[in-house]
């Protein structure tokens, strides 16, 4: 299986060539479509994507890779375009619109549901799709993970990125690494009332805390080092925000750049072995813990979930993607497996109650709405 899914989808491979110039990494997601319900995503859908983009290597991209995490398609990008370029964006986009077309041939469920808009505007920011990139001239050697994730939202990201990046129990390398020792500074955004902070690690942890405590409406965009250099970078849109109405979860994604005066791979993976709850899972309305599993294991079924993380690593070289390697296909991670699908369980036994189901604030953008609407003009007021 796991042959199959890297001929089908993979790409890369050594290229020697110095080039001068600095590389772009994006990640670029969509449900466009799956089967059955919101499970996982058809394999033409895949293959359709992997083509299109292996067209555009060579010209417009250096290198490309496919893949997905439950119902998400997945695309990942190396070019030279920098951030933000209106010709990724499309490319992506004309991408998931066609994919859309074939879901919708086919009727899979939630065709070109995250697809917000027919007119491309300049990038795909605000109109569906999930992005993260970052540009950065490489080093001698660049460890790059990509994490994507399905049923659950941006504000997941946060806690591993405080431990990954501002927690010495976590990562030694911010005590023993004199590259690490000034810390870190995390940009996080407000996704309610859309302005951005900085916080410097570790003399306002505190403050950071404050905030990403709070992972609904403050979420980490950049991590960065004390010198400027990009070191970590994740999706931040919220569908229900932009759509004004519940049309799945957001599904985040993010990039960690690693070594070399960044935290290591195993100090990067160290946060996933311990069981954390997130906001999503079933119809986007219920808190359940989020599950690190290999690409052959992201498909969610119990309950439509739980929440799933994959992480695929490569090595960056002159734009070239070498790998992946499956980084969550491991048994180092069945035991935090096990004990989240207990507390799967566990949460499930409370039914429609919270803390399973998220509290009323959260489920304003859902189709709660919809039935609290039928139902309030048989409130009478009390004596």
């Amino acid at each position: 299986m796991k042959k199959i899914w890297k001929k089908l989808y993979g790409g890369g491979g050594y290229y020697s060539s110095v080039r001068g110039v600095k590389t772009t990494i994006s990640i670029i997601k969509a449900d466009v479509g799956s089967f059955p319900g919101h499970s996982r995503t058809h394999p033409r859908l895949l293959e359709e994507a992997a083509k299109r983009l292996r067209e555009r290597e060579g010209d417009l991209l250096i290198d490309s890779f496919v893949t997905h995490c439950g119902d998400d398609l997945e695309l990942l990008m190396t070019h030279e375009q920098g951030v933000d370029s209106e010709e990724i964006h499309r490319l992506a986009y004309d991408i998931f619109c066609r994919c859309a077309e074939i879901a919708k041939e086919m009727k899979l469920y939630g065709a070109g549901q995250d697809l917000l808009s027919d007119a491309f505007c300049g990038n795909v920011k605000g109109m569906g799709p999930g992005v993260a990139e970052m540009e950065f001239e490489e080093r001698a050697s660049d460890p790059v993970l990509f994490f994507m994730a399905d049923k659950t939202e941006p504000g997941a990201w946060n806690f591993y990125l405080y431990r990954i990046f501002a927690d010495p129990f976590n990562t030694p390398g911010l005590v023993i690494d004199p590259s690490m020792h000034e810390g870190f500074v995390f940009e996080v955004h407000d996704l309610f009332e859309h302005r951005k902070v900085f916080f410097n690690t570790p003399e306002e942890s505190y403050n950071l805390l404050a905030y990403i405590g709070a992972p609904s409406r403050f979420v980490v965009k950049h991590v960065f080092s004390k010198k400027g250099v990009i070191a970590a970078s994740t999706s931040t849109q919220r569908l229900n925000l932009l759509a004004g109405r519940y049309v799945g979860k957001d599904d985040p994604v993010m990039i960690i750049r690693s070594q070399s005066g960044f935290p290591a791979v195993g100090e990067i993976l160290d946060p996933f072995t311990t069981p954390f709850i997130v906001a999503g899972w079933m119809r986007g309305s219920h808190h359940g813990p989020f599950l690190p599993v290999g690409v052959c294991d992201a498909n969610c079924t119990f309950f439509d979930g739980p929440p799933r993380v994959i992480c695929l690593g490569f090595q960056v070289c002159n734009g070239k993607l070498i790998g992946p390697a499956d980084m969550f296909d491991d048994p180092g991670f069945d035991r935090v497996r096990s004990r989240s699908l207990e507390l799967a369980e566990m949460l499930r036994a409370h039914g429609p109650f919270e803390p399973h189901r998220l509290s009323l604030s959260e489920m304003e953008y859902t189709t709660l709405p919809t039935v609290e609407k039928q139902l309030r003009d048989r409130w009478e007021p009390l004596e």
